[in-house]
């Protein structure tokens, strides 16, 4: 790795540096159980952007996670809520209290009331679009930067692949920051999408191995095990009844999952249930799975989120050395231009 690769790469992610106040534009995708405080401190030790996932957490616990985190880096990282949490304004207020430099809203448009509050004590906000129109909208709604993120990464995915919503949104949106996710394993991704205009890249996949990372032992075996064909998108068996397209590791619950649509259709048929109630068993049918493969290590019962670019994560490995590794293969490959 030549001092001129180093300097080209820095040239190019230099706006998403600048927004995020990091020595690299890698942010760490939030992974609800996964991306905490000792992950997301070493992320952001590391020289990255560590995220953390509230997911489903109270205020209370969402604060306390915030001052832990503060505990352990003295480096920038951001903060991610699901814009359908019930307790969305009470979160956004502790965001406000602790003084929370940038929020990540997921999980849908934004309310405009969420988007306020969050500008209202110069937080920089950060949201996902997974269509150019859409960016463009959350842009003019106040937005100051734009993930966008491919079918090929883990947890709930939307229809388009990252290399194509690349080509959609990136030449055409140059307000803000636009950071590129899903699928991306490797530095020379890195450099591709940075060299087609992104201002940086978020990865989630390729953390949760590392030595940080808090999750079950199972789980990161499961993904050192585990190759690109074996992260597999839910699928939904009767159009009547939506199930949300989530990318996870195949393993028995996953057949369990289709036996059991099997089973709600054919009560459904036969009059057992109305369609509320069937469509309540579906989605009650992950309830409580991801946390019971990340925390206790349940591989079979419980939903290994995963994105494709499992097939490259091979060991354990510290997470200074992750974003290390990274940089050195993105600057490598602009030296061989």
């Amino acid at each position: 790795m030549s001092d001129t690769g180093v300097a080209r790469l820095d040239e190019l992610w230099r706006r998403g540096r600048e927004f995020l106040g990091t020595r690299y534009a890698i942010m760490g995708g939030a992974m609800t159980w996964v991306s905490e405080r000792n992950l997301v401190a070493a992320i952001s030790n590391g020289g990255g952007f560590g995220v953390i996932a509230c997911g489903s957490m109270t205020p209370e616990l969402l604060d306390a996670e915030i001052t832990a985190t503060r505990a352990l880096t003295d480096k920038p990282f951001g903060v991610n809520l699901i814009t359908m949490h019930p307790q969305l304004d009470d979160l956004i207020d502790v965001c406000r209290r602790q003084r929370v430099s940038h929020v990540v809203l997921a999980g849908g448009l934004p309310p405009g009331k969420a988007i306020e509050a969050i500008k209202s004590f110069d937080a920089k906000l950060v949201c996902f679009a997974p269509a150019l129109a859409l960016a463009k909208k959350l842009v003019r709604s106040g937005v100051d930067a734009i993930v966008i993120e491919g079918s090929e990464a883990g947890g709930h995915i939307g229809p388009v692949s990252t290399a194509v919503l690349a080509q959609e949104i990136l030449p055409n949106m140059t307000d803000v920051p636009v950071f590129v996710a899903g699928g991306i394993g490797r530095g020379e991704a890195v450099k591709m999408y940075l060299e087609m205009g992104a201002s940086g890249v978020q990865l989630g996949t390729r953390f949760v191995c590392a030595t940080e990372s808090v999750a079950h032992p199972n789980f990161k075996k499961a993904f050192i095990r585990g190759n690109a064909r074996d992260a597999v998108a839910s699928v939904q068996l009767d159009k009547r009844f939506p199930v949300i397209p989530v990318r996870a590791l195949a393993n028995a619950a996953t057949e369990k999952f289709m036996d059991a649509q099997r089973d709600v259709l054919a009560r459904h048929q036969a009059g057992e249930l109305d369609q509320g109630a069937a469509q309540l068993e579906i989605e009650h049918f992950w309830a409580g799975a991801l946390r019971r493969a990340v925390v206790d290590g349940d591989v079979e019962s419980g939903s290994l989120m995963a994105g494709q670019s499992v097939g490259l994560v091979k060991s354990e490995q510290p997470t200074a050395e992750i974003i290390a590794e990274l940089v050195e293969q993105a600057a490598a490959a602009l030296d061989q231009r």
